[in-house]
């Protein structure tokens, strides 16, 4: 569990440096350092973060069973993850319909992604894990409003290929993982 919490804490340390300082200061700090050289600071951190987070969840198990979930709510985990992933990708397509209506389509879908999985796990990494990151996508958005960035201008038209490519990729996304990916990558079979 140790490693568990370092990794969230060096995770969300560099995501939650970001968020909580001005465009400026952080302008400034990539101007000091230089722009590749603090991009590749905050990327080791995050990703020497996200190696423990995966180590120290996979070390974790057996955890706590602070509650048993119904069956139900691995059906709508399920559910929950397919709009999850569609909202990903279109945080990085072209400016469509989508990421003009949600305005901050990674954080929507890293929420609905930790909240599904947080109704469908009982065990304590599982809450560690999953309400880390939905903790940080609400105090993220809630910084985002602060500051006034309301994702994309208006002015920017919003574009049908975005939107096309976020629900093709997004879904073979889904499919990918609920019938493949999600047993080799985690060891939790989804589909049973």
């Amino acid at each position: 569990m140790v490693f568990l919490i370092i990794g969230l804490v060096l995770f969300f340390g560099a995501h939650f440096y970001t968020t909580f300082r001005s465009r400026d200061a952080v302008h400034d700090i990539k101007h000091r350092m230089g722009a590749g050289p603090y991009m590749g600071l905050y990327s080791v951190v995050a990703l020497i973060g996200l190696v423990l987070i995966v180590y120290g969840f996979d070390a974790a198990r057996p955890s706590t069973v602070l509650w048993s979930p119904p069956v139900w709510t691995r059906h709508l985990n399920m559910l929950l993850t397919l709009p999850a992933l569609i909202l990903l990708v279109a945080a990085y397509t072209p400016t469509g319909h989508i990421k003009k209506a949600v305005r901050h389509p990674m954080l929507a879908g890293v929420k609905l992604w930790a909240l599904g999985h947080l109704l469908a796990n009982g065990e304590l990494n599982s809450l560690l894990l999953f309400g880390s990151f939905l903790a940080y996508g609400v105090i993220d958005r809630i910084a985002l409003k602060k500051r006034g960035d309301n994702g994309p201008p208006k002015s920017v038209p919003a574009k049908g290929l975005g939107d096309v490519m976020a629900v093709v990729i997004g879904v073979g996304a889904w499919v990918a993982i609920a019938f493949w990916l999600h047993p080799i990558l985690f060891g939790v079979a989804v589909i049973t």
